[in-house]
């Protein structure tokens, strides 16, 4: 997977590479040749003598030294800007691929770990594009470049290096070998520190008002100590390595002095050859440890490779038609036909036959019992689930085969729990329509019972809104939520008991605003207040995922035992 997503992402970046390897070749030949270069000023100048020799040597020499730094810093620029880019490209897929799945794939892989892999995992990925353009050229060209020359130094000494890298290859296997197991466990220890951290940030006021805050310490403090210990584990085996490679590198200098000395003292090689081959043990010994050092990152990113693949070859179950419809003969109307649906895993349907329709400007409510199926019913409107049986028509046209951006656009959903971006009042309301001028976001505040909490904010339409809607109360996010779906201009307007956390008097001067400035909407209404509902067009009456009951306030109350038992519970005997 590590292969693909890289090939996949950095070919778009082929000729930024291209200027790596150029660069990157150009560095390397230049390390390579250096020690040669150092070792005729040394024989040729030094042990003779000649000044002359030596500055004109030398000067050639920092020349090559300096054209060494600059094509290496251009490399690093050109694989910095093919990485990064690369690295922006799968973010931005994988948010993409994430903002269409459905409640069932975001459930299935949980918010905390698709946060993790589009952050940290992503981060993985590219630093591993980034550090191999670099060391792709480069390690190779000095292990293999630096034991030619080594051996057109000197071949005697060159027995030293075909054991010292052996040994360093055979030291860093065992040690990789050892971090492969680790790095996944790593990435797992941090989606749950990420998962858990959300958990208490999202629900802190249920932490607080529950005294709850030492045992999330304490919940929060073990899957700490967990990516503590893995994370430890693998720094232990990063520790180990480098003072072992260097312990080689050392033992082979040292080796390459003492017997080199021997034949600098018999006179069989010259002092600067000898400095030479010690300058090329020590690039040879470089260019293994980068490319072990590559190795090391390689597991780690592969792990994240995977993950992040899951993410995107993952099958979307709200698969877009190949031929849309595009056209929907009769906007605002809502047709279910026999509706069973079951949620994977289940092992019963949580809807089952369900049928009932919503003509164009009707209002149709939706009651029941907690589990009854509510939520689940008009999520299915928008198509946020496909239907397991059945089918779901909203304005003459199938959701499975309308075109879904025309679908949504002709639906306004206030889903349970209303969401706030961060942001402002009107960057919130516009969310429903970009265009949207200041007068009709006003008139949909005004509809929503929300004009007058606005204009006592400080900015009005320009005041600050909180991640989440956190600086507002519950009954006021809703109403800004509400105002949010009627901005939208849409046929069909779903509540999904949306009114909860609104006073009676609200709920009545909204309702009352709704179905006179918006007569010509269709609107879906779950309640849990009988009184939000009695003056719906149809009621529909859920149970245990079974519609038990159809019509009006007053037909239902005279022949339904489950409706009669509802309003009484809520409104009294003689309601």
């Amino acid at each position: 997977m590590l292969g693909r997503l890289l090939v996949r992402y950095l070919k778009t970046y082929k000729w930024l590479l291209v200027g790596v390897l150029v660069f990157q070749f150009a560095s390397a030949m230049a390390s390579l040749y250096l020690p040669r270069l150092n070792a005729d000023i040394i024989d040729k100048g030094v042990t003779t003598g000649d000044t002359a020799y030596i500055w004109t040597h030398g000067m050639f020499m920092l020349a090559v030294a300096l054209g060494q730094i600059i094509a290496s810093v251009i490399a690093t620029y050109f694989a910095a800007r093919a990485a990064m880019s690369a690295g922006r490209d799968i973010r931005r897929d994988v948010f993409h691929k994430v903002g269409g799945f459905s409640e069932r794939e975001v459930s299935r892989f949980g918010a905390g770990t698709l946060i993790t892999r589009n952050t940290n995992d992503v981060q993985q990925v590219q630093m591993l594009a980034m550090m191999g353009a670099t060391m792709l050229v480069t390690a190779p060209l000095l292990a293999i470049g630096g034991i030619v020359m080594a051996l057109q130094q000197d071949v005697g000494l060159s027995w030293l290096i075909g054991v010292a890298v052996p040994v360093l290859l055979v030291v860093a296997g065992l040690i990789i070998s050892r971090m492969v197991p680790l790095f996944r466990q790593y990435q797992h220890k941090l989606d749950a520190v990420n998962r858990i951290m959300r958990e208490q940030l999202t629900g802190v006021r249920v932490v607080r008002a529950f005294v709850r805050e030492r045992i999330e310490e304490e919940r929060f403090r073990g899957a700490n100590t967990d990516i503590m210990v893995v994370g430890r584990r693998v720094g232990s085996l990063f520790v180990l390595m480098f003072p072992l490679a260097m312990l080689v590198l050392n033992i082979t200098v040292v080796g390459v002095i003492w017997f080199g000395g021997i034949q600098v003292d018999q006179d069989n090689v010259k002092v600067g050859t000898l400095f030479a081959f010690m300058q090329y043990v020590g690039q040879i010994l470089m260019g293994v440890l980068m490319a072990t050092f590559m190795t090391i990152m390689i597991p780690r990113a592969a792990v994240s490779a995977d993950r992040i693949g899951e993410v995107l070859d993952s099958e979307d179950q709200l698969t877009r038609p190949t031929n849309p419809v595009q056209t929907f003969p009769t906007p605002g109307s809502v047709v279910v036909d026999d509706v069973t649906f079951t949620y994977p895993g289940a092992e019963a349907p949580v809807l089952q036959g369900l049928s009932f329709r919503a003509d164009p400007g009707e209002t149709v409510a939706i009651v029941g019992s907690t589990g009854a199926g509510k939520t689940t019913l008009v999520s299915l409107i928008p198509r946020l689930f496909d239907v397991t049986s059945g089918s779901v028509q909203v304005a003459g046209v199938d959701v499975r085969d309308a075109d879904l951006d025309l679908l949504w656009k002709g639906i306004g959903y206030v889903p349970q729990r209303s969401f706030l971006f961060t942001g402002t009042v009107a960057s919130n309301l516009r969310f429903g329509r970009e265009d949207a001028t200041d007068e009709e976001l006003w008139r949909a505040l005004e509809i929503a019972q929300g004009k007058d909490f606005v204009s006592e904010l400080d900015g009005g339409l320009e005041a600050r809104i909180a991640q989440g809607g956190t600086n507002v109360s519950g009954g006021q996010r809703q109403r800004l939520a509400i105002a949010r779906a009627i901005v939208h201009q849409p046929d069909i307007l779903v509540f999904d008991d949306s009114f909860s956390a609104l006073d009676v008097a609200t709920d009545a001067r909204l309702r009352q605003a709704l179905w006179r400035e918006l007569p010509h909407v269709t609107k879906i209404v779950v309640a849990q207040r009988v009184s939000t509902i009695t003056d719906a067009d149809r009621i529909v009456v859920l149970e245990d995922g079974r519609m038990v009951g159809l019509g009006t306030h007053e037909e239902l109350l005279a022949g339904n035992e489950t409706y009669r038992e509802i309003v009484e519970s809520q409104l009294g005997v003689d309601a």
